[in-house]
């Protein structure tokens, strides 16, 4: 499987040692970045690069990394058809995959240490989606279709 990864300067000692354990179980990496810790980086930037890579078709699956999580998931899950969720325990990793379509992990550099962070990424991207029981599919649909009413075309907004 094929990953994009990107962090800010906070996220960025974190990201290097997860991009390197990725390489290391032979999975191709592509780092958006930072690519050295620049203070003045703002984490927005980090996760609409990485949206944007997911959506154009470079990677099926993406993993963001800021300070505490939330800054980056919040940025993410604005680009129609990202479905990021911060996780810092196994069974969030694979059951956002299995029951939501989790498509990036999101990972709080200032909450979780590295070897934690390993078992993480590995549950994320062992996991599948493959609903078979209807209250899933029934519930994805629902997510689906909020993120319709919502979006248009251009990446706007519209009210309902």
């Amino acid at each position: 499987m094929k990953l994009v990864i990107a962090s800010d300067h906070a996220g960025f000692p974190l990201k290097e040692e997860v991009r390197a354990h990725l390489a290391q179980s032979g999975l191709e990496v592509l780092d958006l970045g930072a690519f050295k810790i620049e203070p003045q980086d703002d984490y927005p930037d980090f996760a609409e690069r990485l949206g944007l890579a997911i959506k154009q078709g470079d990677a099926p699956r993406g993993i963001l990394i800021c300070g505490s999580g939330v800054g980056v998931c919040v940025a993410a899950n604005k680009i129609p058809g990202i479905r990021a969720g911060m996780c810092h325990d196994t069974y969030s990793a694979h059951q956002g995959v299995e029951h939501d379509d989790m498509n990036v992990i999101v990972l709080g550099a200032r909450i979780i240490g590295s070897s934690l962070a390993f078992e993480v990424v590995d549950a994320f991207i062992k996991a599948q989606f493959i609903v078979t029981e209807e209250r899933f599919r029934r519930r994805f649909k629902k997510v689906l279709a909020i993120e319709a009413k919502y979006m248009c075309g251009d990446g706007s907004t519209k009210t309902a």
